[in-house]
Order: C-alpha cells, then structure tokens, then sequence
C-alpha cells in the first residue's frame, strides 16, 4: 500500500485508544456493520478484514458471530500484535487467519463471503492506489457478497469542511485534557491525510466492481458505503 501512514508500537496504541474520540459514533456504526453483514452472508461466513489492525473488527463481530471466520490484513506488525491480543481475549483465536501485508497478498483462488475495509482508505495518498486496492478487495470476493468501507471524507477546499473540522477539534478539547496547542498539532497531521469528495469514493467504488453502493452512516468528516461485488 504506497504512501500510507506508518504505524509503529506507540501509534498502533494510541490509535486503538482514540478512534472512539475521533469518531464518536464508532460502536453505533459497527452495530450497522454487523446487521448489513448478516442480513447478506449465511450464518457460516469467511470474512475479509482489510486493515484489521487494532482488533475492534474481531473484538466486535467475533464474538456475537461464533461461526464466522476471519481473514486479518494489515501492514503494520505492531497493529497486527494488537489484533492478536483481542482475538485471545475474546477466545476466538482458531478463527482468524493473520496476513502481514496488503489485501494483495491475499490468495484469490477462495473466494470471501464477506469483506470490511474500516478507517483505511483516508491512508492512501494516491487515487490509482485506493482504486487499486478496492480491486483487490472486490476480486476476492464471491459475486454479489457485501462489502462494507468506512473512511475519513470531504473536500478540503469548502468551507463546511472547515466547519467541521473545527467541530471535531472542539470535541477534542471538551473530552480530553489536550491543549489548543496540540489540536493544532493534530489539526495538521490530520488535514495531511487523503480527503476525496463523497461522489469520487462512489466512483471508485464503482470502478472497482462494486454495485448497489449506499451511503449507510456518516458523522462530521467520516462516512460509511455499504455495496456488493457485481
């Protein structure tokens, strides 16, 4: 995956520590996951996990999906250690099948029942290399399995995303002991981060095989598309 964000052990940490301040709604949006995944796959179910460092896709679904299967991808060893630990926590161990690497190294030849790709696509800098991996993604899967990707969104150049870049910053401050002095900071290492507009990520979706794309979920700069493998 070119030109992601490297994750090294202190990273992958405090990731798993703020996603749920960074987006607020993060359980709520996983409820939905969960609900669009079952409603299309069969109680028996191999799921790709794209960018599964961290854990939280296992953590979440593992548990309340005892016959379901999962396929962990990510490129960061410390996010995959993470991963890991909440496997074991969760005793869900012989389920789930660990890949260092891009979706890319993933075998082609079984085909998924279902994928996920959470949080990951605002790290690829390059439009070619989100489509890319989009293909990938969707070359993987069985026709007409769900798919489901989340991911920082908007255009840079409108105003509204200022406005709401300025609202996450607020929450920020009210739930956290963080100074102005480093949201500013983090202001800068987020507005670094790969924003596309709302119909270029339904374009891409589309261009990579995907079909019956729908907006499923959105809270201030995230978004939510859930859609099928054609």
């Amino acid at each position: 995956m070119a030109d992601k964000m490297e994750f090294n052990e202190e990273m992958a940490t405090e990731y798993d520590k703020g996603v749920r301040r960074t987006l607020p709604t993060y359980d709520s949006m996983f409820r939905l996951v969960q609900t669009y995944l079952r409603a299309h796959t069969a109680q028996q179910a191999h799921v790709l996990v794209v960018g599964a460092g961290g854990g939280n896709e296992l953590a979440l679904l593992g548990p309340t999906n005892p016959e379901w299967s999962f396929t962990a991808v990510d490129p960061a060893p410390p996010m995959l250690d993470i991963a890991r630990n909440k496997a074991a926590a969760v005793k869900m161990e012989s389920r789930v099948e660990y890949i260092e690497g891009t979706v890319e190294k993933v075998s082609a030849e079984s085909l998924y029942d279902a994928a996920t790709c959470m949080l990951v696509l605002h790290f690829i800098a390059d439009i070619q290399e989100k489509l890319r991996q989009l293909k990938a993604i969707c070359q993987r899967l069985k026709p007409g399995a769900p798919f489901v990707m989340a991911t920082m969104y908007g255009n840079p150049d409108d105003p509204a995303f200022d406005e709401l870049v300025a609202l996450w910053k607020a929450y920020w401050l009210d739930s956290t002991s963080l100074t102005q002095q480093e949201m500013d900071e983090m202001e800068t290492t987020v507005r670094a981060l790969s924003f596309i507009p709302e119909e270029e990520i339904v374009r891409l979706l589309s261009e990579a095989g995907f079909g019956k794309i729908a907006k499923f979920f959105t809270t201030n700069m995230f978004g939510g598309w859930i859609c099928q493998a054609k």
